[in-house]
């Protein structure tokens, strides 16, 4: 069973950065993908940024140009890099990791930026 472990959210200005870190564990399968996704109030969950296990990545518009996703595949890490954040980017953000089909998600952790 894949187990996933976010870190790194908090309260942060408008224009400030944050670093999500997500350590993953319980399973050796080298062929996944990884990603974050988020959650506002009321809001859909939504894809934020995902990373194949060969470092292919694909970010949500909203995102473009200020985060920046990678991996570390021999310390089964994934990690956000949040820079230029906005209130909008206010959410819960969750790591997400796809191994051929099975899906496995962290607990979450509350990103909040204010104005």
């Amino acid at each position: 069973q894949v187990q996933l472990v976010e870190s790194g959210g908090g309260l942060v200005q408008a224009g400030g950065s944050l670093r999500l870190s997500c350590a993953a564990s319980g399973s050796s399968f080298r062929i996944n993908v990884m990603g974050w996704y988020r959650q506002a109030p009321g809001k859909q969950r939504e894809l934020v940024a995902v990373i194949t296990s060969g470092g292919s990545t694909n970010y949500a518009d909203s995102v473009k140009g200020r985060f920046t996703i990678s991996r570390d595949n021999a310390k089964n890490m994934v990690y956000l890099q949040m820079n230029s954040l906005k209130p909008e980017d206010t959410a819960v953000y969750y790591c997400n990791r796809n191994d051929l089909g099975m899906v496995y998600w962290g607990q979450g952790t509350q990103v909040t930026v204010s104005s």
